[in-house]
């Protein structure tokens, strides 16, 4: 019986079409899907063929989740592991995949688009604006699972970067505080909720009345925190890439 690699995919921001092709297809071919039902909403599995079995690791532990991946597996099941956003990013994977690694079960990834990108989307911002900002930062505030202290949200805010801060709507306090003291009050943020979802509302704020319209709008999950002064970049901040003033290999300054 041939048996095929599980296959970690991302199931993108929330959106079905927003998930990648070859997640997709990865769906269609699947005959068990374990899902993280608490943030991939059920209209991602539209793609999922008749007859797949699927169910949500919401209420399992780990050694639930690798023992149901196992056993379909073993079947000679094709297995798909179904991931928020991108697995890479707060997808708790690693674990997974050393549990499969002891076993020596073959497994492969795909990646998804992350909500931060769907949010700039939404925004129609560009994180990297020459002049502004050439970084983005992904974070989240230390809580119940703890942030090195060399990577604190206040460190990395005094770099005055574009910034996605993930997971941390239940603490948008304090979070308001560190960018206030990094970026200034009124700095300009953005709380993107459910970004893609047909709930998606994407409010453009101030960082001195983040928390206040966070909580006027009952949002305390399932929404990125981004701030940076790209947020009001204007026009005149243009790459030299597409400026007649310079050249490169494929074109000639003029």
């Amino acid at each position: 019986m041939e048996k095929q690699p599980i296959i970690f995919s991302g199931a993108g921001p929330g959106a079905p079409d927003l998930i990648t092709v070859r997640g997709m297809q990865a769906l269609e071919q699947a005959d068990y899907i374990l899902y993280a039902g608490s943030l991939v909403p059920e209209a991602v599995l539209t793609w999922a063929k008749n007859g797949a079995i699927m169910e949500t690791s919401a209420g399992m532990h780990l050694d639930q989740m690798v023992e149901r991946m196992v056993l379909a597996y073993e079947k000679g099941q094709r297995v798909v592991r179904l991931h928020t956003g991108d697995p890479s990013l707060y997808g708790a994977v690693r674990e997974q995949m050393g549990k499969l690694d002891a076993m020596d079960i073959p497994y492969e990834v795909i990646p998804g688009v992350t909500a931060a990108f769907a949010a700039a989307a939404a925004l129609k911002a560009e994180y990297t604006v020459p002049g502004i900002s050439q970084t983005l930062i992904f974070t989240r505030i230390s809580g119940r699972t703890p942030v090195p202290e060399r990577e604190s949200l206040l460190s990395l805010a005094s770099h005055q970067a574009s910034m996605a801060i993930y997971l941390s709507s239940g603490m948008a306090e304090e979070v308001g505080g560190i960018l206030a003291t990094a970026y200034g009050p009124r700095a300009p943020c953005a709380i993107a909720y459910k970004v893609s979802h047909p709930e998606q509302n994407i409010i453009l704020t101030s960082v001195d009345k983040l928390a206040g319209i966070m909580e006027e709008n009952k949002i305390n999950r399932h929404a990125l925190i981004i701030a940076g002064s790209f947020l009001e970049a204007k026009g005149a901040a243009q790459s030299l890439l597409y400026s007649k003033h310079f050249s490169h290999g494929y074109r000639e300054e003029s």
